[in-house]
């Protein structure tokens, strides 16, 4: 959706340092080899994916979301013990002391704020960083195209995902539990869900101003694609929504279980991008056309 987020351009031999060599790492947290988590073929025919140990964790959240009755009551429950856990206060700017002063603390509701600002920003590095130690995918884009881990870009990325002043509180069980709530939400279902409890797939667009702004695994036709996304990137329910971020549209069906984040689970949260989805990346096929 946003240029930003641009995976690398296509073409070229790669080098033995190249992340276009490799899928991801050897090992993740979700159970499913990045090898085969970042496939068209995964995408085709998926698998439930769950974070190692954080429902088992937090089992009395997940208890206590299986009995409020609306979706709306399910956000309150989430962000209550999220605020008990972490001591997050919900406007986004970290907790109060016991002498009255503010504190900053990390929270993934800045976090998500902050993606929606600016993918590029520290806080977007921090994502991506959660999504590459969980889903084992390595990022190819931020602030620019990352090509060789011997890179300033990488090392910038590293840098930013690092980061001391959002890197606390134990920010990436933060994302953890908001991944599985996420998950926990979809297969819940609630009236004018946008996707049915039991659907495998949901269709997304995505506004580019070319496809080659991103690396193409494959090109059959003028109309499809597949195309290596970036570990973690953003696209539209609305289409377009999209179209006001290229003259291109992708669309694509984006597997359930690969959505971190949609607005509808935090409803009360005054998000940018009402049709924004955070989705983990890889290799999709898409359908290319004209806005």
């Amino acid at each position: 959706m946003k240029v930003e987020d641009s995976p690398l351009g296509g073409g070229g031999a790669t080098r033995p340092d190249s992340l276009l060599a490799l899928r991801g790492h050897r090992t993740n947290m979700v159970g499913v080899p990045a090898e085969v988590l970042s496939t068209t073929a995964f995408n085709a025919s998926p698998r439930i994916l769950r974070i190692h140990g954080t429902r088992g964790t937090h089992g009395e959240l997940f208890e206590a979301l299986d009995e409020v009755p609306t979706a709306e009551a399910a956000a309150d429950v989430f962000q209550g013990y999220m605020a008990q856990t972490f001591g997050l206060n919900p406007d986004f700017s970290g907790a109060e002391g016991s002498d009255g002063k503010r504190r900053f603390r990390a929270s993934y509701l800045r976090l998500l704020k902050g993606w929606m600002f600016d993918s590029n920003a520290t806080e977007g590095a921090v994502l991506k960083g959660w999504a590459e130690s969980r889903f084992g995918l390595l990022p190819t884009w931020h602030k620019e195209p990352i090509r060789r881990f011997a890179s300033d870009a990488w090392r910038t990325y590293g840098e930013e995902k690092t980061s001391t002043r959002f890197h606390n509180n134990h920010i990436d069980l933060q994302l953890d539990l908001l991944y599985e709530y996420c998950q926990w939400w979809i297969r819940r279902g609630w009236p004018d869900a946008p996707m049915p409890a039991r659907a495998q797939a949901i269709r997304l667009y995505r506004g580019v101003n070319g496809v080659d702004e991103h690396h193409v695994i494959e090109r059959p036709d003028k109309r499809t694609a597949v195309l290596r996304l970036n570990n973690l990137s953003s696209f539209s329910i609305e289409r377009d929504i999209a179209g006001q971020f290229g003259d291109y549209i992708l669309e694509t069906q984006v597997p359930i279980v690969k959505i971190v984040f949609f607005r509808d689970i935090l409803p009360r949260y005054p998000f940018r991008g009402e049709g924004e989805y955070l989705v983990v990346g890889g290799d999709y096929r898409v359908s290319v056309s004209l806005f």
